[in-house]
């Protein structure tokens, strides 16, 4: 494909167009990769990518992949789908997303394809670098066609509205595919132009401030408490453990979600955190009392974004309200002139993030059709059966959010 004539979207910086002159003409090329193929010269191209990428995307870098694939139960075709660029004297990689085929569609027994997620992944968007979202599209679009994988394509989890999700409107416009968002959340998303106190007090009224600051003050009272701020690999594994036990100790570990509840999540945990400190992209908080954490908080820092991954609190002392303690010194990001936005990874309406962060990031999960009339009519009848099943369960009136793009 010639790379010389690609679309470009808001965002897309002089870095980029620079690279894309470099190109030039040049073809590209795409390669579904067994995951076990994945090498050293993979890795060096895969975090080069990363730091380039339109939208990042820190569970889709190798320091959180890798270990996910090697820890986490996935379907044995599952790849990598990579897009080089093929010239010579430049083999850099363009895009990479994992897929594979699914046998199940939510509770339907419909195969398809779709992108590879987790308990842990809160994240979908593919790693595309800036400038190449379209041409991504539709070497993916042109792969998958040919895979003679079943059914449709299914993109869980990714942002809607950044260039990215631009870019595969184009694409599914231009080769006349149907491609419906059926299904998006908008969950805390943090990004302010002010700092820490502004934002503040903008968005928590003067009652709950001075209610924080009185729990605040009776926490202080039992004891010598302390705030700390890491970016860097000093005791983590000793800080890891007490994350861990922290949880544990909690209602997910009650509940069997706790990440120290199986040794897979554990891993993935330890492995992910060790990565992310060895690439400079690791942030940690606590709370302390007397040395013995209260709360705890991981972030994930990845371009001009980050991502607040896990926390954890000691329920013992709910009444004095450590994890939004925490979360407040967390707003000192704004002060970070390298971070412009957090993105909360909770739950929509989650009752904690949600009272604090003013600003939402909308996240959707995708349907494509692929060619060929069974796969055609495998995603018409899904579709069909999803409207179906909305309007049993009383939505006769069709989101506006899921209107096909």
């Amino acid at each position: 494909m010639d790379l010389s004539g690609l679309q470009t979207f808001e965002g897309t910086d002089i870095r980029a167009n620079r690279f894309r002159e470099r190109l030039g003409g040049a073809e590209c090329q795409a390669i579904l990769l067994p995951v076990s193929d994945i090498d050293a010269n993979l890795v060096h191209a895969w975090n080069e990518l990363a730091a380039e990428a339109s939208e990042p995307n820190i569970f889709y870098e190798s320091w959180f992949l890798r270990p996910a694939m090697a820890k986490i139960d996935h379907h044995p075709d599952l790849r990598l789908f990579l897009l080089w660029a093929a010239d010579p004297g430049h083999s850099a990689l363009l895009g990479l997303l994992p897929i594979g085929p699914i046998d199940r569609f939510g509770r339907w027994p419909v195969p398809h394809v779709q992108n590879w997620v987790h308990h842990n992944c809160f994240l979908g968007t593919p790693l595309v670098r800036k400038g190449f979202e379209q041409v991504f599209w539709e070497q993916l679009m042109t792969t998958v066609d040919g895979s003679g994988w079943p059914g449709f394509l299914h993109i869980n989890g990714m942002t809607i509205g950044g260039p990215v999700e631009q870019a595969l409107g184009v694409v599914s416009g231009t080769q006349k595919r149907r491609c419906d968002l059926v299904h998006s959340e908008a969950r805390a998303f943090l990004q302010s132009d002010g700092g820490s106190e502004d934002y503040l007090k903008a968005n928590i009224r003067g009652k709950k401030r001075k209610e924080l600051r009185r729990q605040a003050k009776r926490l202080d009272e039992l004891g010598a408490v302390t705030y700390a701020h890491h970016c860097d690999a000093r005791d983590l594994e000793q800080w890891i453990d007490e994350f861990l036990e922290l949880e544990r100790r909690g209602w997910k570990g009650f509940g069997g979600s706790a990440l120290d509840s199986e040794e897979q999540t554990r891993q993935l945990f330890e492995e992910a955190l060790t990565g992310a400190a060895k690439a400079g992209q690791l942030e940690r908080h606590d709370i302390r009392l007397e040395g013995e954490p209260l709360a705890m908080l991981v972030n994930f820092h990845s371009g001009r974004g980050s991502f607040s991954f896990k926390t954890a609190f000691d329920e013992a002392f709910a009444r004095f309200s450590p994890g939004v303690l925490l979360q407040l010194e967390n707003l000192k990001i704004l002060e970070n002139p390298a971070i412009d936005w957090m993105d909360s990874c909770a739950a929509e309406d989650h009752p904690m993030i949600d009272s604090i962060w003013s600003g939402r990031r909308h996240v959707g999960r995708f349907s494509i059709e692929l060619k060929g009339i069974s796969r055609r009519s495998v995603f018409r009848g899904v579709r069909l059966g999803e409207k179906l099943m909305a309007r049993i369960k009383g939505r006769a009136t069709q989101d506006p959010m899921e209107a096909q793009i």
